[in-house]
């Protein structure tokens, strides 16, 4: 069997449901309690230092971020290892992204304050639901998402798209198109 070979965070990425009873978990709540402490810090500074806040920003997701990257805190994550920044990326306040599942905002992505990337969810078989299960979150290139929207898991924004404030976007956007509403559905070609 693969999975036996691979990594929790490998299985985790592959889609596999994962139960709070693998013998790996401590491996993922390790990680869970570092992004616990990195938000705490990041949450607690002002935007006045940049650099500070990439900084730890860098330390939360594991990787360095491109010193074009601007962000206002408050952010939240579950995670943080599986967020994928390109260059010049803005993301404004109280963002929340659940990341188990994996992140990609590419170059000149816009992201509006209160945004939610949720990249977990919960099997629907009740003696299941304490377990999880993720799919890949993807914003292409110079994609906009408006204030308060909600991305679920699976989703690929297209470039240059623009997701209306206050959307639940459900199924992948297509490249230069506007979606808004709840569900997101198609209100414009660009």
């Amino acid at each position: 069997m693969e999975s036996q070979t691979q990594t929790i965070f490998e299985r985790e990425l592959a889609g596999e449901v994962i139960s709070l009873d693998d013998p790996d978990y401590p491996q993922i709540y390790a990680i869970i309690r570092k992004a616990i402490r990195l938000t705490s810090e990041l949450n607690a500074m002002t935007v006045e230092d940049n650099a500070q806040v990439n900084r730890v920003f860098s330390e939360l997701i594991n990787r360095p971020v491109d010193d074009t990257f601007f962000m206002i805190p408050p952010f939240y994550t579950d995670f943080g290892h599986n967020i994928r920044i390109g260059k010049n990326v803005f993301m404004n306040h109280a963002c929340t992204f659940m990341d188990r599942g994996g992140i990609t905002l590419e170059d000149n992505v816009l992201v509006g304050p209160k945004v939610n990337l949720i990249t977990t969810n919960h099997p629907t078989e009740p003696g299941q639901r304490r377990s999880t299960i993720s799919k890949p979150i993807v914003i292409k290139q110079g994609a906009w998402i408006g204030a308060n929207v909600t991305v679920m898991p699976g989703v690929t924004i297209g470039e240059n798209a623009i997701v209306g404030a206050g959307a639940v976007v459900t199924k992948d956007v297509p490249a230069d198109s506007i979606v808004a509403g709840v569900p997101a559905r198609l209100v414009k070609r660009l």
